[in-house]
């Protein structure tokens, strides 16, 4: 689903900040992989490398989805090409209305795929199916984007968005910061009712409870710009209860 092979990046502003420094994974369809690690250590940054965000130069390495190399692709043509990130910081886009927006990404996306668009009344019995089962109400979907939306509510309509589009590889950077209790388990639950077969997931997180609800298949800690040791969901609770000293101690 996802080969990373030595991947090096630093910011195109600063080129002595180098960031990513040797990050080799693979993400299998139909598993989740989790990347856990102390603040600094490249998390978020992998996640925009992959995704096409700017200020960030690749140096070295390379990224595929699918046997697919996405490094030198726009970022329209990466979710194209299946890839989704739920941002750990959804943006506020007013003026634009949030029903209208799904329903252009939806489309956009099903015409590069060489499918038909989806009229108006499929997709608004589409569109309330999904916004139902994660608890987002009618007002919030005529509101414009995450304009007055709580952060739980961003997080939900996020995750709306992934449901709707029906990505390949759903990349999640720190989906549960600001979530309380009740929030996390509606995006968890929206968020498992997409695994399957077919589908790669990697999920970036500090915290266990985040696991707890989305269980992942493999655990990788990530520290100083490299992934340093990979593991099963025992990890993740080893990483809870000891914290990351033990762990960069033994690789320095």
């Amino acid at each position: 689903m996802l080969k990373i092979e030595n991947l090096h990046c630093r910011l195109e502003d600063d080129p002595d900040t180098k960031i990513l420094k040797g990050v080799d994974l693979e993400v299998e369809a139909g598993k989740v992989h989790a990347i856990m690690g102390p603040n600094g250590s490249g998390k978020s940054t992998l996640s925009y490398v992959l995704s096409g965000r700017d200020g960030y130069e690749v140096t070295d390495g390379s990224a595929t989805l699918l046997g697919e190399d996405i490094l030198d692709m726009e970022p329209d043509e990466r979710a194209a090409a299946g890839l989704f990130l739920a941002f750990q910081y959804p943006v506020e886009i007013p003026g634009v209305g949030n029903m209208i927006f799904l329903r252009t990404a939806l489309n956009a996306q099903r015409k590069a795929r060489g499918e038909e668009e989806m009229g108006a009344p499929d997709f608004l019995k589409l569109v309330r199916e999904k916004a139902k089962e994660l608890d987002i109400s009618p007002d919030m979907m005529k509101r414009p984007v995450n304009v007055g939306f709580s952060g739980g509510e961003k997080k939900r309509n996020e995750i709306l968005q992934m449901s709707l589009l029906q990505p390949k590889l759903c990349i999640l950077d720190e989906t549960d910061s600001g979530l309380d209790v009740d929030a996390m388990k509606l995006v968890s639950k929206g968020v498992n009712a997409l695994r399957d077969e077919g589908r790669g997931f990697l999920v970036i997180t500090h915290y266990q409870r985040l696991l707890d609800h989305i269980k992942p298949d493999v655990v990788h800690i990530m520290a100083n710009g490299r992934i340093i040791q990979t593991g099963g969901p025992e990890l993740a609770l080893e990483v809870e209860k000891n914290g990351y000293a033990d762990l960069l101690g033994a690789v320095a």
